[in-house]
Order: structure tokens, then sequence, then C-alpha cells
């Protein structure tokens, strides 16, 4: 038996199978609205979830599950949010200039066709717009909004989530923003100017044609523009590479740039070469979950490979695996990790002259940057090196933004090397310069752990961790916030908390956030906030254990290891786990 309350959320449903544009999940919502009649519980529960509320657009646009309903990715929810931005972008322009617009897309389940209808409403709100010839990655979108100078870039991709998902990412450019800020993720006011623009909407024309598709070229230059990044100095090329794009986009634009840069031993994941919507090898296509390597370090043992290099779907992140000369194992490296290394590599370069900036030494400002949940090295090797250093709220939306950027991360395998080319974290770029710095070292007769250790003697030995706990709703984890605040931990591992600071409060130099950030008088750092895409709160532990000598380093090791497993325990009891 149906209530008045199933019985209208039912008569709604049917309303919107009856309107919508795609006959797929037409036919996938009356199934489901079959089965609710039928007394299905799991059906109803997913009925109401699908129309639970409309799914709200922010800093990080849209992203959900593809399906019917407000709360979920379709074609209605995508042409209200294109015209939305198409609205948003001529307020901006408010006459002054004609506004104009370039849509990537990637190849998950109907993102093509959500570009499509997107170049056809901006279109008909009169914005000049191109689209992508076909599936490419992230950062070429991005590179395309700078060259082109577009005022809006879309980028339709869920990145590396799973495959039932879908998204749309938004970007600025051209006159519509500040210098530091075009070719950007956008912030706020944006993200609420746009969200109350998709509120107003009625109608929604949509052209038949008008827009330029972009020639293939629109790749080619940014595989020049990239492979033009390697240093001249650093010639050495003998590097074994295995590459895998785990089932998405990247892979034919990583090869080509390694190709051009002389880099020409590399070995493609067979099974996971090919973009494939459904990702069938991996459980989660993240480079960053257990498992998502397994392939490509198998691949990499039987062809006696150097170095592992895995895109993400969309490409915009990199992982680094390699083995560890101790064990002679394949380990993949930590976010930081790589983060330090390209740091290193960076700031040589800038010090050598051979910029990836294309500046010369001395000439001008430079600013490494990462977010404030990343490794405290950078801010040391970049004042080792006379480069100023900023630390931001996690996301490239902001660290992208940074004034004289020049290299910029986040721990989450997110790294801006070429800022000029794509202001935007772009695992392709990254993966070149982390393949230039291992052919180099290599030469050398060392590795990558090596230089890692380098900066430890000096800087320092910093290693980090986390501990994410899941819940099941969002409601959840403001619940848990709000416990930490009321009842403050005192110390971690035995460490005095000297600094507690609520990040939601802001500050000089940082925006407000959902956040906590400790610090305790042995310079233990704990970060803990809400996930921004998922019911999830993560924890970002540091510690920094001082190395006196080569010598001491696996002490020191041993030592930090032991410590934060000690500060992750007090956290947990934080959190009443």
């Amino acid at each position: 038996m149906t209530t008045p309350a199933l019985d209208t959320l039912l008569a709604v449903a049917d309303a919107w199978a009856a309107t919508d544009p795609d006959p797929r999940t037409a036919e996938e919502l009356r199934t489901l609205t079959g089965l609710v009649r039928s007394g299905d519980a799991a059906a109803e529960q997913e009925l109401q979830d699908s129309f639970s509320g409309p799914l709200l657009f922010g800093t990080a646009g849209l992203r959900a599950a593809l399906g019917a309903g407000p709360n979920r990715m379709n074609r209605v929810v995508v042409r209200r949010a294109a015209a939305g931005v198409a609205a948003h972008a001529l307020d901006l322009a408010a006459g002054a200039y004609a506004p104009r617009a370039v849509v990537g897309f990637d190849a998950r389940h109907n993102s093509r066709i959500f570009a499509e209808e997107t170049a056809a409403i901006l279109i008909a709100a009169g914005i000049e717009t191109f689209l992508m010839p076909r599936e490419l990655p992230t950062p070429v979108l991005a590179y395309a909004i700078r060259v082109l100078g577009c005022e809006v870039g879309i980028m339709v991709t869920a990145s590396h989530n799973p495959p039932q998902d879908n998204g749309y990412k938004v970007y600025l450019g051209g006159r519509a923003v500040e210098e530091d800020a075009r070719g950007v993720q956008i912030v706020a006011p944006h993200d609420a100017g746009i969200a109350a623009r998709i509120d107003a909407v009625r109608d929604i024309p949509l052209a038949a044609s008008g827009w330029t598709v972009l020639p293939d070229a629109i790749e080619t230059d940014y595989v020049d523009a990239v492979a033009a990044l390697a240093d001249p100095a650093l010639t050495e090329r003998d590097l074994k590479i295995v590459l895998t794009p785990l089932h998405g986009v990247g892979g034919r634009t990583a090869r080509a740039v390694l190709a051009a840069a002389g880099f020409d031993d590399v070995t493609v994941v067979e099974r996971q070469a090919e973009p494939d919507p459904d990702f069938p090898t991996v459980a989660f296509p993240n480079p960053e979950e257990p498992g998502a390597l397994d392939l490509a370090l198998e691949t990499a043992a039987q062809v006696g490979a150097d170095l592992v290099i895995a895109n993400d779907p969309d490409a915009d992140r990199v992982a680094l695996a390699a083995r560890e000369p101790s064990t002679g194992a394949w380990r993949m490296l930590r976010g930081d990790e790589v983060g330090t290394l390209l740091g290193l590599h960076l700031a040589a370069r800038f010090a050598r002259g051979t910029a990836a900036d294309g500046a010369a030494g001395a000439a001008r400002t430079r600013v490494f940057a990462n977010s404030i949940v990343s490794s405290r090295l950078l801010g040391r090797i970049a004042a080792a090196s006379g480069i100023d250093h900023e630390q931001t709220l996690t996301g490239f939306k902001w660290i992208a933004r940074v004034h004289d950027l020049s290299f910029g991360y986040e721990e989450a395998l997110g790294y801006c090397v070429a800022p000029e080319l794509v202001r935007d974290k772009d695992g392709i770029s990254a993966g070149l310069l982390l393949a230039e710095l291992a052919a180099a070292t290599k030469a050398a007769g060392r590795t990558l752990f090596d230089l890692l250790d380098d900066a430890f003697l000096v800087h320092g030995l910093h290693a980090a961790d986390q501990l994410s706990v899941r819940v099941e709703s969002l409601g959840l984890l403001g619940a848990m916030m709000g416990r930490l605040r009321e009842n403050p931990p005192s110390s971690f591992a035995g460490s005095a908390v000297g600094v507690a600071e609520d990040l939601a409060r802001g500050s000089a130099h940082l925006p407000p956030t959902d956040g906590l950030l400790y610090l305790t008088q042995d310079r233990t750092r704990v970060i803990i906030r809400p996930s921004g895409t998922e019911p999830k709160l993560k924890c970002y532990l540091e510690v920094v254990e001082p190395v006196g000598s080569a010598s001491g380093l696996g002490d020191a090791k041993e030592t930090a290891r032991v410590r934060l497993e000690a500060v992750k325990h007090d956290v947990a009891g934080a959190l009443g786990l």
C-alpha cells in the first residue's frame, strides 16, 4: 500500500519520465517506479534519493551517479547546468564583449552527449562555442581555454570516480576573470552565481548547429607544448617506462608527449590501454586505491621496467611507482613524495636557468604552492632555493590561482608543473618531468628514493599518513566535527597541542573552510576535514623527525613510522572510533 507522500513522488517521477529527452533513462525510471508500485523497498529508497532534491552546483561543479531525477547526472540536469553557465557568462560580460566557450569530454557513459548538448545550449544563448574533436584528457581542455582565449571552459568528466558516475567541471578565463584566474576552476562567488541562474532556468533552447568542432591539432599543439618543457640540459633517455591510463582517455596523449620528448621505451599496460567507461580491470579507477596499479606493477616486473607512470581516467593526476633499493620491491610513491621530487627537480632547473616555465634564471618571481594538507617539506625546499612558498586550501581551484605560481601540488596526486600552459593539475606534463628526473638520476647511478633521502638529511624526515572515516550520510560529518570542536584533543602521540586552529574562521591567508588544524610541540601536524565529494572524514597526519646523518636515516624512518601509528591511534580516539 502506498502513502500520499509516495503517491506524490511517483507522480513526479512519472512526469519526469514522460518528458525525459533520454529514452534510456526514461525507461530505467519507468522500471524503477514499477518496482516501487510492486512494493520493492530498495527501489523505493532509490527513487526517493533520485528525487530528494536538485543536485547542487558548487565549486566542484556537478558530480553524481548517472540516472533519472534531479539528484542524478542526466540530460535534464546537464541542460539546466549549461543554461545556468551560459547566463552567468553573459552576466559577467555585461554587454562589453561576446563571450567564447570551449567544451571537452572524456569517455565515460553519456559524456559525449552531455558535451554536445552543452555546445548546442551555449550557441543558442549567443556564446561562440568550440567542441573538442573527441574524448580527450582534462588538461587538454584546460590548455585550450587559455590558448583560445575563452571565457568559459566546461569538461564533462567524473575523473577517478566509479563507472556509474559522471560530472561537469567549469572553468572561467579570458576577459571574464583576472589573469591569475584564467583557465582555473571556479570559486565563490561564481558557483553561487551559476547556481542562481540554474534555479531561474525555464525554457532551454538548443541550437541545431553553429558550434565549431576543433581540429585534432588542438591535441597536437598541447603535445608539442608539453614536450617542449623537457630540459635541454638533461638528455638522458635510457629509461624503461610502463604506462597505464587506467582505461581512461590519457593513454594516447601521454604516449605522444613521452615520444616527442625522446622517451621511446614505453610499454602500455595492454588490458588498460583503451578507454572503457566500465573500467573492467579495477575495482575503483583511482591510482591511490589499493589494487589499481596491480596490472602495471606486474607488467613492470615482466619487462624489467625502471618506472611506472599511471594516470587517472581523465589524466589530470599522476601516480609513480619504482623499485625501492632496500627491498627490490616495487612501491607506489606517496603523493607528497612525488611533490617533493618535482619541487627538487624544478628548483634545480630554475637554478640552472633551464626553467620549465620558459623564463630565465632570476628574471622573475617564482612561487611554489601546495595545499595545507600536503607536506610542509615543499616550503623548506622552496626557502632553501630562494623561492617563495604559499599554502592554500585543498583543491586546484585555489592552488592554480596563486600569483606568480611556478609549481603547485596537492598530496592527492595532483601536480601543476607548467601553469603558463595548463593552470590546473596535469598528470601528463608532470609525468614527463618525472620521467626526465628518473632518467637523469638513473644515469648518475642513483634512484628517486636517494633523492628523497637527500632532502630528508637537509630538511628533516617528513613522514605522512592518512586516516579516512567513511560514514553513512553527509549529515554525520557535521556531528563528528562538532564533537571535535567541543572536546578538542590536548595531545597527539604524547606531544602537547600547541596550536589548535578552526579553519572555519578563516585567516589573513586562507578563506574559511570546514576543518581543524592541530600543531604539537614536536611539530606533529594533524588536519581533519570533511571530504568535499564523499561522505567521508579525512584526517591528514604528518610528523617531522630530525636526521643527524645518512647512517641514522633508517632509525629516523622507523621512529617516524611508530610516531605516525601513535598519532593515528589518538586521532581515532578523539573521533570516538
